[in-house]
């Protein structure tokens, strides 16, 4: 049998490459973001920059190949001599002892005919840990480059694998004059309340027990958590702590001038319990809700989404996402078709799509703490649950969650309605106006329309074009329908133009629909 066709090598994992790895294969890869290659002659120490580099770079780490030069060319290390390939073998656990890694020699020929071997170190990425070498540096791959990071990108990198506690760092905050001191109260009375302590404690007692500060020389010194929860403005410290509201027109997100964001609004006022608050606010005025007619003959009401569903992803947003990444905003999208929501900050180590509802590993575990206190969470792993279960319920898709690389990592959470079967459904103001009794008589693309209305309050014929994907005359004989049943109204100047672009339509008064529903029956 002849064995399988290796795919294109630019689409080799590293471990696919390392499993199948011969000469030709290594003559055909280049130098990217899996793969370096060095000389027999290369200094040991200077392997250990590789091997923190390859440990730190994500998904898979990479390979080191010895004995190929720069261009490809097998040099080979037996003239390396015994000694000094056992030190090479050695490398990892001299000069960078926290990398886990594992050795092969592959067999090659050289160009002069001679037989010989080049070693691969392979190297394998570190979720839970930022890689540092003996001197203390630590390293990442940037396509082709070894990148040495600095000593505040080092620090980002180990808040984010949790190696550092984020959370308990002092904020620089000036407590109490720069805090919210009546959220304060309302967290410190709830949390006596809940674990029935007397009043003998202090308000500076209770929040030590939470870990959010620490009383040093008899002055409370606040951390970020208590920052977040309740400074009057945590973006002095974390500029990125707010929720941006884009809502697009249509299905997709335009860019420069077919930018299509009709709706920008920006939540950055106060701590992250009342952003929540305000943003909260935000959406119920941007949720629709839509009726479907019954065979009964009686409106049924549902929401675009269930309120539990993005409610508790907005919240999963604040209390999960990264704020070492002090300049990256949460962002809430809104299409015809979807609510996205992203956050800055990867999935944490251990979880991923596939065992989110099931897992219960919290980046910030003292915000969340703190925010059960105020009831926002419930502090269990089932906030993912309730937002796929609210979902089905209404007959919608389950949440999708994805990880998503650019430049920094981010969490995406979408929601997507039922926009196929919505087309057939009639906004809940224009049910409560027209009625049951017009909504029967009503086609497709008239339903389309009232919607349309009930949103838009006035629709042209181009637009009825755009949304019923008709011809402009048949667009306005539609409307010219609707208004001849008396439930638009016209409302041009000049109404004496057949084919008038300026013409607009409008949904007449409840009053005036109601006469009109008592003519048609």
């Amino acid at each position: 049998m002849f064995p399988p066709p290796i795919k294109n090598s630019l689409l080799l994992s590293v471990t696919e490459i390392y499993d199948i790895v011969n000469q030709s294969l290594l003559e055909e890869l280049k130098e990217d973001r899996r793969i370096e290659r060095k000389p027999i002659g290369v200094h040991i120490s200077a392997l250990g920059d590789y091997f923190s580099m390859w440990a730190n770079t994500k998904p898979d780490g990479g390979i080191i190949v010895i004995g190929q030069e720069n261009d490809g060319t097998m040099s080979g290390c037996i003239k390396g001599g015994q000694n000094h390939i056992n030190e090479i073998e050695r490398a990892g656990d001299i000069y960078c002892p926290d990398a886990r890694y594992d050795i092969k020699r592959v067999n090659v020929r050289l160009p002069d005919g001679e037989n010989d071997f080049v070693i691969l170190l392979r190297i394998f990425y570190r979720e839970n840990k930022l890689i540092r070498t003996v001197r203390s540096e630590a390293f990442i791959r940037s396509a082709d480059t070894k990148k040495k990071l600095s000593e505040k990108e080092a620090h980002e990198v180990e808040i984010e694998k949790g190696q550092v506690d984020f959370e308990q760092e002092p904020s620089g905050l000036e407590y109490p004059q720069d805090f919210d001191t009546s959220l304060i109260t309302q967290f410190v009375d709830s949390y006596k309340e809940n674990r029935q302590l007397n009043s003998r404690h202090t308000i500076e007692d209770i929040l030590q027990i939470n870990h959010l500060g620490k009383s040093v020389s008899g002055k409370f010194v606040p951390n970020n958590a208590c920052t977040l929860l309740f400074a009057n403005d945590p973006r002095s410290c974390f500029p990125g702590c707010k929720i941006r509201f884009l809502r697009f027109d249509g299905e997709t997100e335009g860019t420069g001038e077919k930018f299509n964001a009709i709706k920008d609004i920006i939540v950055d006022q106060g701590p992250v319990p009342k952003q929540i608050i305000t943003f909260e606010k935000v959406m119920d005025g941007q949720i629709r809700e839509f009726s479907r007619l019954g065979k009964d003959g009686i409106f049924y009401t549902a929401p675009e989404y269930p309120k539990q569903a993005w409610y508790e992803a907005i919240v999963n947003a604040c209390v999960h996402r990264s704020y070492s990444q002090k300049s990256m905003n949460i962002f809430v999208k809104m299409f015809d078709d979807r609510l996205v929501i992203e956050s800055p900050g990867g999935f944490l180590p251990l979880v991923t799509p596939e065992n989110i509802y099931d897992m219960h590993v919290p980046r910030n575990s003292y915000l969340m703490e703190a925010m059960y206190y105020l009831n926002f969470v419930k502090c269990t792993h089932e906030g993912t649950r309730r937002i796929r279960d609210t979902m089905t319920s209404l007959g919608l898709p389950k949440p999708e969650f994805r990880r998503k690389e650019v430049n920094y990592a981010l969490v995406r959470v979408t929601l997507r309605n039922n926009i196929a079967v919505r087309k057939v459904y009639v906004d809940k103001d224009a049910s409560s106006i027209i009625g049951a009794v017009i909504a029967k008589t009503l086609s497709e693309n008239e339903l389309r329309i009232i919607n349309f209305l009930a949103e838009n309050r006035q629709i042209s014929v181009s637009q009825a074009q755009r949304l019923t994907g008709k011809s402009w005359p048949a667009s306005s004989k539609l409307l010219k329908g609707l208004k001849g049943r008396g439930i638009l109204d016209d409302v041009r100047k000049s109404k004496k133009m057949d084919r008038d672009p300026s013409a607009r339509y409008i949904l007449r008064s409840g009053d005036e629909l109601r006469k009109s529903s008592t003519t048609v029956n």
